[in-house]
């Protein structure tokens, strides 16, 4: 199978340094490896979309220099392609409804490092919800680990039942959770590799039993490094992560590719990011990022 690698931002704001990392570090894996690479919008979540962000994120990744393969892909437009997926789901007994609120969980619930442990109150109800009722769909888990290798992490395990519960793919207000829809276009866009950063390790073994209870394939996984800021957060969108503008491309991907761990010129060596790519892509080095879980960002 040819390499396929990906970059999947949601447009609920401006790309910033943590998005570069997480798309130069997929770029390169595929690129050096004469791979694929695919550009996925995932823009379900219409509640936290900000008007304009999507467009916005094409044009500085355009002006960045990556060159993606094939069409842009939306996931409003996949929507079938996820119901399809629920349907197979409840065919083989393995979701339900679930009535709980949030507010309920957080009363009943302590807090737990992967979110409150669903206690699986609507697990055996025997009736149905009416349309009118409010209510997600869960996904039955089962109290086995589940493991994988992370090319840049090492090993990490997690047992559903234990950590988190049946956990929902489909939520009240009928929008496909994150979960479901990942997996399900990774199958469709055969994914080989998935490259991203580091604070969705803990979510990768959800999408692995997603992936075995729908009789998908397996891709490889690297999760690389979060960057911090100087007081300990991740870069995001929550902590105010600086926007990233085309005015200084190279001094970004300069600073991208030295947190990743190689040794990197001065951003003057190139005229345009096309020649910083065509050389980064021949030194390009996974075994070199450092193998962490966040890293601070240097200024």
């Amino acid at each position: 199978m040819i390499y396929t690698g990906r970059f999947a931002p949601s447009p609920t704001g401006p790309l910033h340094f943590g998005s570069l990392l997480a798309a130069m570090a997929s770029y390169l894996d595929a690129r050096s490896q004469h791979g694929r690479w695919l550009l996925r919008i995932e823009d379900l979540d219409k509640f936290r979309e900000r008007p304009g962000a999507a467009d916005h994120i094409i044009h500085i990744l355009s002006a960045y220099g990556f060159e993606w393969d094939g069409e842009i892909v939306y996931q409003t437009t996949r929507l079938p392609a996820y119901q399809a997926a629920l349907q197979q789901l409840a065919q083989q007994q393995l979701s339900y409804p679930c009535t709980c609120t949030r507010k309920q969980l957080i009363a009943a619930v302590a807090p737990g490092p992967f979110g409150r442990l669903y206690p699986g109150y609507c697990r055996h109800n025997v009736s149905t919800p009416t349309d009118e009722q409010r209510h997600a769909i869960r996904l039955k888990v089962t109290a086995q680990d589940i493991g994988f290798t992370d090319r840049t992490q090492g090993f990490y395990r997690q047992n559903l039942a234990e950590a988190l519960g049946d956990f929902i793919i489909l939520r009240s207000d009928k929008v496909f959770a994150y979960q479901l829809a990942v997996v399900v276009d990774d199958e469709w866009q055969q994914i080989s590799h998935v490259v991203r950063g580091a604070d969705l390790l803990d979510n990768t073994p959800r999408q692995l039993y997603l992936q075995q209870v729908l009789g998908y394939r397996q891709p490889e996984y690297l999760h690389i490094p979060m960057a911090n800021n100087a007081q300990g957060q991740k870069l995001s969108k929550q902590t105010h992560a600086t926007a990233l503008t085309t005015a200084d491309a190279l001094t970004n991907l300069c600073a991208a590719l030295r947190f990743l761990g190689h040794a990197t010129p001065e951003a003057t060596a190139w005229t345009e990011p096309r020649e910083f790519w065509d050389w980064a892509i021949t030194q390009w080095d996974s075994a070199k990022i450092p193998r962490t879980i966040a890293r601070p960002v240097q200024t």
